[in-house]
């Protein structure tokens, strides 16, 4: 039979940006013209350094942000350390490989052991001659001194902390109108600092991210600054039709005088203003409540919804303070109207509502690159894959991202969930000192300032892997109420309770390792669907073939070598044994790279779609999942959703189709057929179609059923039988329609006739062990077909789009066809890519890039 099929595809291309400076208000960063050298190297100290036209010949040329080791691979005195096991020529990287180099000393003829220096001369625009000038350094890890101009601006125990921003006054050091020096000697942290970690996901560099790794700017204000607005959201559930706004912003006084004036701002056309006076050096927060100022108080708002729910609403606050008949400073802020809540239902499970609304938490754990290195247009495509995935939330652990990261999900209604890491010095709340409580409640001050307002930001984390003890979780609190979050706030990510805040309604008790579908459906006590599971997944997710060769060195490609273990995890996770010994099981043994990649590209299609799915299936019994992980660090073997290229794979399709808005899904525990609505939206005379086939294309049961699906609704529509007469393979379609006819969702899966049965009895805390596999070998007999295409290309600015038409006039099954948009003939893969399913009739025979046959 002849089939059309009719996909299509959104091709993202990036585009350079910069910032332009057009006058003495607008920060200017300084991001070109660095240079950076070991103290080893470099006799001078900081006064001489940060002088104007101190020589750096003999340095090495730096952008910053970057760290160390970033700036010494982008220079070439470092060869690409995702390449093969380049990583390990990189002096100081002598650790035992899979260990967590966070918790151990620099080795003795480590470079990095000693400081470096960062320097650079800038111009001060002429305009900002009697302003106050601020300088901002947006992360450094992990110490520091500052030099500007000759004169020391802090020192090394006033900036520790890698999560600080510091924010300093230079008027009267900076010179507006001429040349200007800054030195920065960055120390790197030690195994006791409350830095950065990468725990088991990947490799540490061997400076540990030591240096400048988030922009650094200069401003100018007049005598009183603006700085962190903030507008809350207060409604009124259910209704939600009534918003009470609060707006809040510290005013910061540069001067020794008393200053008065006058703050004003708008949000379109609602207009506020109030009379101030700050005692000189004060800083104060001011705020707008809707008590005093009723045209805060707005009716029909337009609501901020996270994917599926809504449209992701986004207004302005603009607020400036006036004093002497001119602006002092101006602050602008985007934000939803938007309201978080949670509570801990009566099975102890935490569940999270926006604007009076439950919401399934689905996604997916982050990573910064391994070298902390950060473009906008990678931050788009990834959070834009997370979208096209239809999950709608990211866990951030120690990765704070920067503010473009967080516009972005602004934007896209994407949740973010950021909090402490675990596994290094933040956790060992025993061993510390006065010092590190004093960093850690300064870093979620400066943390908490910044994202308070974000719109996408719906929860905040005190710990991870356990809560912190009470002495630091009540100074963590009280940081929390004084900036006034507004959002809930738990303790940690596990079920530990906390001796101040108590239970936190979540679990952390894995797998991260392969386990099959019919795990998600039968496990009670673990990692299954019931509750907030913030972390699990099932483990490996091997790139494609294209990736491995990208990576892996020619004669490292196969068969599987220390090469690839070298790119897998550490701790338990350093090797594939647990998944290779399935893949052999279930699927055969692969005799070749091709088959390999193809057969793990199989299994984390099905085994990441059955832990979504499972998800969705038991709302809300089951209340949130974070598949661990969404991104890599690096090249990796392990938790992807998709890989470092950002090319999409199993796991990604997989993720895909469990989380399409209004969803048709099969229960491998009972056989049932259930159709799970993730929108806000009724979907009456909905008509389910299951179909069971043989490997040889035979029906052997088919049935249709009309269903109405409510809002935020799973459904069970009813149970498959199993068919006598079965091939020990076989398929089962399923598609849901619309009262129209229009085809809604279509899914099918490959099931074996021979159980698979858990080794419960010896499950480990990262994965249960498989007693017996299905046997799903059969699929390697499939006979080949022949899949016709053809494509046609439109582009329009900087993106592309191709549709691509796929036609099978065989009569083989044509299983797991994959797509990919090429830079003309034997070019590479355009990378990102989004492809949407548009199929308009279907068949057995028919296939899509990256999933199984259509029903």
């Amino acid at each position: 039979m002849t089939v059309d099929r009719r996909t299509s595809v959104l091709l993202a291309a990036c585009l350079g940006w910069a910032m332009s400076v057009e006058g003495a208000d607008v920060p200017l960063e300084l991001r070109e013209g660095w240079a950076i050298q070991s103290s080893a190297q470099v006799k001078a100290g900081g006064e001489a350094i940060s002088k104007p036209g101190y020589s750096t010949g003999g340095w090495h040329r730096a952008t910053v942000p970057t760290t160390v080791v970033a700036a010494l691979v982008a220079d070439g005195t470092y060869p690409d350390p995702h390449f093969g096991t380049n990583l390990r020529t990189i002096p100081g990287t002598s650790y035992e490989i899979g260990t967590n180099f966070s918790n151990l000393p620099m080795p003795d003829d480590s470079p990095f052991r000693l400081p470096w220096w960062y320097r650079t001369e800038f111009t001060v625009p002429a305009a900002a001659r009697g302003k106050t000038l601020w300088l901002r350094f947006g992360g450094i890890n992990f110490r520091s001194n500052m030099w500007l101009n000759g004169r020391r601006l802090a020192d090394a125990d006033e900036t520790a902390g890698a999560f600080r921003i510091h924010e300093l006054d230079v008027t009267g050091i900076a010179r507006p109108g001429e040349a200007n020096a800054l030195a920065v000697e960055v120390f790197a942290p030690q195994p006791n600092d409350l830095a950065i970690t990468f725990v088991d996901w990947n490799p540490m560099p061997p400076d540990k991210v030591m240096g400048l790794y988030r922009p650094v700017t200069i401003s100018a204000s007049g005598p009183v600054a603006l700085r962190h607005p903030l507008v809350v959201t207060k409604l009124n559930p259910p209704a939600v039709d009534r918003a009470e706004l609060t707006v809040r912003v510290f005013a910061r006084n540069a001067t020794k005088a008393e200053v008065r004036g006058t703050l004003r701002g708008a949000i379109g056309d609602i207009a506020f203003s109030q009379d101030v006076t700050l005692a000189g050096g004060e800083s104060r927060e001011i705020v707008f409540s809707p008590a005093a100022f009723p045209a805060l108080v707005v009716k029909q708002p337009k609501l901020w919804w996270p994917v599926h729910y809504g449209p992701a609403n986004l207004h302005d606050v603009e607020l400036e303070f006036l004093t002497g008949g001119e602006v002092s400073d101006r602050a602008v802020a985007r934000f939803g109207i938007r309201e978080f809540t949670a509570a801990i239902d009566a099975q102890g499970h935490l569940v999270f509502k926006v604007n009076g609304k439950s919401v399934l938490i689905r996604g997916a754990g982050w990573t910064s690159e391994m070298m902390l290195r950060y473009t906008r247009e990678r931050d788009e495509a990834e959070i834009r894959y997370v979208k096209h995935m239809g999950l709608n939330t990211i866990r951030l652990e120690g990765k704070l991202e920067d503010e473009h990261f967080f516009d972005i999900a602004d934007r896209e209604g994407i949740l973010v969930m950021p909090g402490w890491c675990c596994c290094d010095h933040w956790e060992k709340w025993e061993e510390w000192k006065d010092e590190d409580l004093k960093v850690a409640v300064a870093s979620l001050r400066d943390q908490i300032l910044r994202l308070r307002g974000r719109a996408s930001v719906f929860v905040w984390l005190n710990g991870s892997d356990g809560p912190p003890a009470a002495k630091v979780e009540k100074a963590y609190l009280d940081v929390l109420e004084e900036l006034g979050f507004p959002n809930p706030i738990v303790s940690s990510a596990t079920e530990k309770v906390a001796e101040l805040s108590g239970p936190s309604g979540v679990k952390m008790r894995g797998p991260y390792e392969y386990v099959p579908p019919i795990y998600w459906y039968t496990d009670t006590k673990l990692g299954g669907p019931h509750g907030f599971a913030t972390e699990i997944g099932p483990g490996p997710a091997p790139p494609r073939v294209e990736s491995l060769k990208r990576f892996l060195p020619p004669d490292k490609l196969w068969p599987i070598n220390e090469a690839w273990e070298f790119h897998c995890g550490g701790g338990e996770f350093r090797t594939l044994g647990v998944m290779n010994e399935a893949m052999k099981a279930r699927y055969g043994e692969a005799r070749s790279l091709e088959e390999y990649a193809l057969k793990a590209q199989v299994m984390a299609y099905e085994s990441h779609r059955a832990m979504l799915e499972s998800f969705g299936e038991r709302k809300y019994t089951a209340t949130g999942v974070i598949q661990w992980m969404l991104n890599n660090a690096w090249p990796g073997m392990i938790w992807h959703l998709y890989d470092y290229y950002l090319r999409p794979g199993g796991s990604f399709f997989g993720a895909k189709k469990a989380c399409e808005p209004v969803h048709v899904q099969y229960a491998y525990d009972d056989r049932s057929v259930v159709v799970v609505n993730s929108t806000l939206q009724a979907f009456p005379g909905m008509k389910v179609t299951a179909r069971v086939v043989d490997l040889s294309g035979a029906e052997k049961h088919s049935r249709t059923v009309t269903v109405d699906i409510a809002p935020d609704a799973s459904v069970k529509v009813f149970a498959l039988p199993e068919p006598a007469g079965l091939t020990p393979t076989y398929f089962v379609h399923l598609s849901l329609a619309d009262a129209s006819g229009g085809l809604v969702s279509r899914n099918v899966y490959w099931l074996s006739t021979k159980p698979e049965d858990l080794d419960w009895d010896k499950t480990a805390w990262y994965f249960t062990p498989i007693r017996d596999y299905a046997d799903l070998t059969a699929l390697n007999t499939l006979p080949t077909a022949e899949v016709k295409a053809s494509a046609r290309f439109e582009t329009s600015g900087a993106e592309g789009r191709a549709e691509v038409v796929l036609e099978n006039p065989s009569k083989a099954l044509a299983f797991f066809v994959h797509l990919a948009v090429r830079k003309g003939p034997g070019g590479e893969e355009v990378l990102p890519v989004f492809w949407d399913d548009t199929t308009s009739r279907s068949s057995p025979a028919s296939a899509s890039s990256s999933e199984p046959p259509t029903p």
